[in-house]
């Protein structure tokens, strides 16, 4: 027997780090995000790239789930030289 509430594909983004030597644990959740360790600058860069990520797809009037894999691999590469550029 079928649900009578049809199931809705979801998807997230999930960004682990293990550089951390401070003794600090960082856990950050966001729309579409988790993000687990690394070092403080380390886990700030994880953190501005979901959020960019997720600004893209929002632009693009799509919902994480919607976007493909060829189309997230350009977003994310995009959104990665963009970072990289600041520096």
């Amino acid at each position: 027997m079928k649900s009578a509430h049809p199931s809705r594909e979801s998807a997230s983004l999930l960004g682990i780090a293990f550089d951390a030597d401070d003794g600090q644990t960082r856990l950050t959740r966001g729309k579409n995000f988790a993000l687990v360790g690394g070092s403080e600058q380390t886990h700030a860069v994880m953190r501005e790239t979901a959020v960019k990520i997720n600004e893209h797809v929002d632009r693009a009037g799509k919902r994480l789930e919607d976007v493909s894999i060829g189309e997230l691999r350009d977003i994310c590469q995009e959104v990665t030289e963009s970072l990289d550029h600041r520096k």
